[in-house]
């Protein structure tokens, strides 16, 4: 049914037919509510009028809806004493808010209401004096770039200029408090940006460089910067403690038709080449794309958080938005776990296609992604160890050389559908398969007092297949009472790991420099580790009042798991691998159920957000040896508080406070009872009276912009300690040799500080933004060393100074540079640490030549002053040069001529300290190479995307 039109006449007397009125009244009542209520779905707006200067309510202000396709009004009313309006009974549409009054400029702003948004709270609508308009235009012009609400803070692309054919990329590196580097990774506000959506939804899955360097720049509407929530969380707008850095980039509506892609194609001396071709075809709602790479440069590697979750079984993790988390567990054997860091010389093959489209008016919606690809390493690396024990230090040196294969295959996808104007259903599945190769041989050397004390040789080699599986069912509703929702997640997830390979090892033993023992180890190897875990966790709230509400939710965690490692000394007699040796060998399962309840009480005012609540887990550990027959059963409860606190005082200030509290289960690797002999000189022992531990963890956000003058400052600061935390227990006997188990710590809790902090301004006289950015982070760490507890204080400090310019056609670019200092002790040996100064810069500049010419250069310097702890002095300054050549009107074809590390400066090197460790590495590296390559950018988009 249409809404009726209404017209006022100034000179008609309502108050001369009161009885008519009350009679048209009761009539519209019966005769249309019932068909209003059975025909559409409804919404309410409600909110103030002000004064912006003055920051006065404004009675008897005129505010009418219109129907935003034809201009109709839809509805009229006057804002009371306090300033305020209302409207209920709106139907889901397109609408325009107009609101007047004398004197002041008139206020419009469009808006909608649907299924997902059926509200609109605590509108504050700031009027201005028409005296002030024309300052005010200047204003809103600026305030156009940038605006915060709640989590999110949104770029207006507009607002930023970039070169044609730039790629999303290019715009992202002109973002207020959005940083990328010469890899491609994104870093915002002090973390890692992990996902970037392309109009909400996934596109290739979970690589961010798969839209960041190939959706262009010029088709971008909007960009969106926020913490990614989990379904449940983002629904109920309670936090679970699960959210990721994430970027959603929203397209132009003229930009939703055509087509679209790249192709590169480049060879260089040494061997070196790149490859890639990337089609996107957008036809309203339905997408296609489809891309393919291979390189052997290192820029193009399988990226992304698809490393880390599809990796080797040592990296999946299983991970329960409500409930503690189990991992699958380590592979006894090495394997590869498809990441590239630098290490090796690389030859990485990727491919794959998407598709996504909308039906049903808009009520149903697939996205599939198919993916797969290759990354072969060869290299070498050298590893320099010191070793703090209570009784003296132990200085080993190891040389490696590896060559590890991995292919895997990911194929996932999602169907949404919108049942009513009131709930929602989504179902998400994804499969991956996965081989890997893994070749590694070991030479070793451990001295103490200068004095030898072993010396080993090692080989590994194996196959590996991974098959992985995750499902996903999430219902959520909303009902007519405002703040009843109901939703329900429900998720399978399961792992199946299997690995054969040889492991051989010759170590030798030696006092007083004379050889005192050698062992020997030849096995055969076989790891079969499985995982199945169901989960489903349902949550209701309640509005208590408009700004008060109530949430309570009922978990249930099914996780069944087991580790069948089984290790075959050669016979002998026989050559063949068939003495079972029972000391390396064991089949172990781990049952688990997890019952959860909890509640969380919701506070909602004009511009803040509070809730606080708690959840209690109870656990059940069902641990048995399958060998002996040997069974354990434990049971925990757990507790889980929460707190947060968001304060958004306007568009462009947010701040947030947060605490969350949880258990970490100890995983099937640290409890199965089983000698893991892989590297002979460091044996790992489970512990299967292992306990949970208890993360505290909290945080503090503060951003605020002021657009005017460019400035911008951001903090973040976070906090956590663990009680009960499980930690390394280590035996160094004389001869150098580890034992590790995990224990739990008592009496004393591990913590860990993380501080970030960003000021930036526009110099308007040079046209350039400036800013600073100061980083620690902070540890103490414990664990026990021959029986003495060691406390290990890490912290490192970074100072950052920056220069931008990203605006202009001609020349633009960063410059960043700062100090660095690094901390690191060890209360075994406080005087043989790692502390030392460093400094660290980063340039990527491009000058835009005549005759369609141009120039770049990207440079990254690197330095490590020598320690107590290591003699040598690090640097390293790696400069990376590129001319261009830029062809046809649209500047679509591009020859470029590059150099790689222009001064062979490119030296593999890293320091880290893990427990009582200290570690520097070198490693083999990709080192200066010449190419050339031929760049083209097809581009052919048609008008707006069809509605």
């Amino acid at each position: 049914m249409q809404p009726k039109k209404v017209t006022v006449n100034p000179n008609f007397d309502h108050n001369s037919l009161p009885n008519m009125k009350g009679i048209v009244r009761l009539l519209i009542f019966f005769f249309l509510f019932p068909i209003f209520s059975l025909a559409q779905s409804t919404g309410y707006i409600k909110g103030i009028v002000i004064d912006t200067a003055s920051n006065i309510r404004l009675n008897d202000a005129s505010v009418i809806i219109l129907r935003a396709k034809d201009s109709i009004m839809i509805n009229f009313d006057r804002t009371n004493d306090k300033g305020q309006f209302e409207f209920n009974s709106l139907r889901f549409e397109k609408m325009i808010l107009l609101v007047s009054y004398p004197g002041y400029a008139r206020y419009t702003e469009p808006f909608y209401l649907d299924s997902n948004r059926t509200t609109l709270d605590d509108k504050h609508i700031k009027l201005i004096l028409k005296a002030d308009l024309l300052k005010e235009v200047v204003i809103k012009g600026k305030l156009s770039g940038i605006k915060i609400n709640g989590d999110t803070t949104e770029y207006n692309a507009a607002a930023y200029k970039i070169k044609p054919n730039s790629k999303v990329e290019d715009l992202l590196k002109q973002l207020p408090g959005i940083q990328i580097d010469n890899k491609g990774k994104i870093t915002a506000q002090g973390a890692t940006v992990q996902k970037v959506l392309l109009d909400g939804a996934e596109f290739f899955g979970d690589d961010p460089t798969l839209v960041t360097q190939n959706i262009r720049g010029d088709m971008v509407d909007k960009v969106q910067l926020f913490d990614k929530k989990s379904d449940q969380a983002a629904f109920t707008g309670i936090d679970d403690g699960q959210k990721i850095k994430a970027i959603n980039i929203k397209l132009k509506e003229d930009k939703k038709n055509g087509s679209f892609g790249k192709i590169d194609i480049g060879g260089a001396d040494k061997g070196y080449y790149k490859g890639q071709a990337m089609f996107n075809l957008f036809s309203g709602k339905t997408r296609l794309a489809a891309y393919g790479t291979m390189a052997n440069t290192g820029k193009i590697g399988l990226g992304g958080e698809d490393n880390q979750t599809y990796g080797s079984p040592q990296g999946v993790t299983f991970v329960d938005e409500s409930m503690p988390y189990l991992q699958a567990g380590n592979s006894e054997l090495d394997t590869y776990n498809g990441k590239y860091n630098n290490q090796g010389i690389p030859l990485a093959r990727n491919g794959g296609t998407h598709f996504e489209t909308k039906w049903n008016h808009n009520k149903e919606s697939i996205n599939l992604n198919y993916r797969l690809g290759s990354l072969h390493v060869k290299g070498t690396k050298s590893n320099q160890n010191q070793n703090n024990l209570p009784s003296g230090i132990i200085n080993s040196n190891s040389d490696q050389s590896f060559d590890n294969f991995l292919f895997r295959q990911k194929i996932d996808a999602t169907y949404q559908f919108d049942l009513d104007s009131l709930s929602n259903l989504k179902i998400r599945v994804d499969g991956t398969i996965k081989h890997n190769q893994v070749q590694s041989d070991y030479l070793t050397r451990s001295l103490e007092n200068n004095s030898l004390l072993n010396t080993g040789e090692r080989d590994i080699s194996n196959k590996g297949d991974d098959k992985l599986y995750n499902a996903q069912l999430f219902y959520s509703k909303r009902f007519k009472k405002i703040g009843r929702t109901l939703s329900l997640d429900f998720t399978e997830s399961s792992l199946m790991s299997e690995t054969k390979g040889y492991l051989k090892a010759d170590n030798r033993f030696y006092n007083s420099l004379v050889l005192d023992s050698a062992v020997s180890t030849d096995q055969y190897k076989l790891s079969l580790i499985k995982s199945n875990i169901v989960k489903s966790n349902v949550i209701y709230t309640e509005a208590i009042s408009r700004k008060v509400s109530l949430s309570l939710n009922y978990g249930l965690l099914i996780n069944n798991s087991s580790a069948n490692r089984q290790s075959y000394n050669r016979s002998p007699d026989e050559g063949r691998y068939t003495i079972l040796d029972t000391l390396n060998s064991n089949n172990y399962e781990l049952n688990q159920i997890s019952n959860q309840a909890g509640t969380v009480f919701n506070l909602k005012g004009e511009k803040s957000f509070f809730n606080v609540g708690t959840k209690v887990t109870v656990i059940n550990f069902d641990q048995k040896n399958v060998i002996n027959q040997n069974s354990l059963r434990r049971t925990f409860t757990n507790w889980s508080p929460q707190a947060r606190f968001s304060y958004n005082p306007t568009q462009q200030k947010r701040m947030i406070l947060g605490y969350y509290g949880y258990n970490i289960q100890p995983t099937i690797n640290q409890i199965q009872p089983i000698v893991n002999n892989t590297d002979p000189l460091n044996i790992t022992l489970g512990n299967p009276n292992l306990k949970p531990s208890f993360h505290n963890y909290f945080n503090i956000d503060y951003n605020s912009l002021k657009i005017l003058n460019g400035q911008g400052f951001y903090f973040r600061a976070e906090y956590s300690f663990i009680t009960n935390a499980i930690v390394n227990y280590i035996v160094t006997d004389v001869t150098g040799k580890n034992t590790l188990r995990s224990i739990n710590l008592v009496n004393k809790q591990p913590h860990n500080i993380f501080l970030n902090t960003t000021f930036s301004r526009k110099i308007n006289t040079i046209d350039m933004n400036t800013g600073i950015t100061f980083g620690l982070n902070s540890n103490k760490l414990y664990s026990y060393v021959n029986n003495v507890l060691n406390k290990t204080k890490g912290s490192s400090y970074s100072c950052d100074f920056f220069l931008s310019k990203f605006n202009d056609d001609k020349i633009g670019g960063i410059i960043s540079f700062g100090p660095t200092f690094n901390k690191s002790e060890s209360s075994l040996q406080p005087l043989i640490n790692d502390n030392g100064w460093g400094l660290k810069g980063n340039s990527q500049i491009y000058i835009d030549l005549p005759f369609k010419l141009g120039a770049s250069s990207e440079a990254t310097y690197q330095y490590r002053s020598s320690t107590r702890s290591f003699n040598d002095t690090f640097h390293r300054l790696i400069v990376n040069t590129a001319l261009s050549k830029r062809f046809f009107k649209s500047e679509s074809l591009k020859l470029v001529i590059s150099i790689d590390d222009l001064l062979n400066q490119n030296i593999g090197f890293s320091r880290n300290v893990t427990g009582n460790m200290i570690t520097q590495e070198s490693f083999t590296t990709i080192k200066r190479y010449f190419m050339t390559s031929l760049i083209w950018d097809f581009n052919k988009m048609a008008g707006a995307a069809k509605k």
